[in-house]
């Protein structure tokens, strides 16, 4: 199973904010932040886990990041998840399984008066799933530096096989983004971030199966997927306090789908070494249109994938940032720790060992080192 349905790019695309998954992507976002600058010269290597609901995936990540002539950045990244798979769909169809996967990713940044230009390539394999993206993204500052505009697209070409097999089928994905960021006081901030994503071709697991009257049939999607998302962020720097953020996403689609998800956080620093960060995450969604747990007639669609049913998590994240300062005269060190730990319930999908409502815990964690040059 390509990597158990490709767990973190799910996660990634639950906020799109590339909550834990994506080499870094918060590190990205941050040094993106401002149009007018250059990201910074760094190193970063992270490792990752995640355990949950009978998977298990981890493995190293290292990002470099250099500039040249105070106009170009150039970025690469490389990403390893090594996955143990027995989860609630394995276990009751198939064997558990292990598989890595493996992604590459090279980016360059380049400065324009007031703008700045991304351009990035990314590669990621695993012996079931091959995926490969273009981006382009363009932020200007506009009003003085107050407001900064941001325009993105994304290409995807996927291809989707099976073990054991010669089936090979192809999947295509175009993303298309547009977020403002304003200043509206000189500790408040919001930004309103739009998202469109279309896919098209083979949309589903060659693995899954759907149940009609409890007996198992192959699992069909429709092949063509629309999806709209909306984000809403606002920041406050509360002074000695700290910093407060709350952000409010809404995503819906053709299939059906409509999916909340709203997030608080808290940062502040203690002394000049130590930046402390917390906060609470929920989301909820409705089911697909052709998602049941199990089908009373055989109908043109059907799917039992859990992620199209009813379902819900929530669960607290917490960071913890050190300064180490300056080593070798040259290098800016920094540690870092991030924990998330997230509870998973099912309205319509059931055990079907147990024939109960399917909830489980999981539990994300981080540790990275990033020397600033």
């Amino acid at each position: 199973m390509a990597a158990i349905d490709r767990l973190l790019a799910w996660l990634r695309a639950r906020p799109r904010c590339a909550r834990w998954a994506g080499v870094f992507g918060g590190v990205l976002a941050a040094v993106r932040a401002g149009a007018t600058e250059l990201p910074e010269d760094r190193a970063d290597t992270m490792f990752h886990l995640y355990d949950g609901g009978g998977v298990t995936a981890w493995g190293p990540a290292v990002l470099i990041r250099k500039s040249l002539l105070d106009r170009v950045s150039l970025t690469g990244s490389y990403f390893v998840d090594i996955v143990s798979n027995a989860s609630i769909d394995v276990v009751t169809t198939a064997s558990p399984f292990h598989e890595t996967r493996k992604e590459d990713s090279v980016g360059v940044d380049y400065l324009y008066r007031d703008a700045l230009i991304s351009l990035a390539g990314t590669h990621s394999k695993e012996p079931d799933y091959t995926a490969d993206s273009v981006s382009m993204d363009v932020a200007q500052d506009v009003f003085g530096g107050m407001t900064t505009v941001r325009l993105g697209y994304t290409r995807g070409w996927d291809t989707v096989r099976k073990h054991g097999s010669d089936f090979s089928a192809p999947a295509n994905h175009w993303q298309y983004r547009l977020g403002l960021t304003q200043i509206l006081t000189p500790r408040l901030l919001a930004s309103l971030n739009l998202e469109s994503v279309s896919d098209d071709g083979y949309l589903q697991s060659p693995y899954r199966v759907a149940r009609v009257f409890g007996a198992a049939v192959p699992e069909r999607d429709p092949s063509t997927r629309t999806g709209r998302a909306a984000l809403l962020r606002v920041a406050a720097d509360l002074g000695s306090l700290g910093a407060l953020r709350v952000q409010y996403r809404y995503f819906w689609d053709t299939w059906g789908i409509g999916a909340h998800t709203a997030e608080v956080g808290f940062s502040r620093h203690f002394g000049d070494r130590w930046l402390l960060d917390g906060g609470v995450r929920y989301y909820t969604q409705g089911r697909a249109l052709f998602y049941s747990d199990d089908f009373s007639t055989a109908m043109t669609y059907m799917s039992r994938n859990r992620q199209l049913s009813t379902f819900y998590d929530v669960g607290p994240t917490m960071k913890a940032t050190y300064s180490a300062g300056r080593v070798w005269s040259r290098f800016d060190l920094k540690l870092s720790a991030a924990y998330e730990w997230m509870h998973f319930a099912y309205s319509d999908f059931t055990d079907i060992r147990t024939g109960q409502p399917y909830t489980f815990n999981a539990n994300v964690l981080e540790v990275s080192v990033s020397a600033l040059y």
